[in-house]
């Protein structure tokens, strides 16, 4: 993910820096980092796992409580 494409994704969510923090369990300042990709004028990354928690909570996951079986045989 790329800092547009993370605060594009923050603006569609119609999330603050604060509340895109909260959400995604981070401090307020990281998001800022990841917004511009730099800190201290070094590269500063977007991890997976952050990818991966903007896509839950674009989809409404806000909580993970566990795998959900894909079973439908009983």
């Amino acid at each position: 993910m790329k800092p547009s494409e993370f605060k594009a994704w923050r603006k569609d969510c119609k999330l603050t820096q604060e509340q895109a923090a909260k959400k995604l369990g981070l401090k307020k300042r990281t998001i800022q980092y990841y917004e511009k990709g730099k800190r201290d004028g070094k590269e500063f990354k977007i991890p997976k796992t952050t990818e991966l928690a903007c896509y839950a909570v674009s989809v409404g996951i806000e909580h993970y409580y566990g795998p959900v079986s894909l079973n439908t045989e009983d």
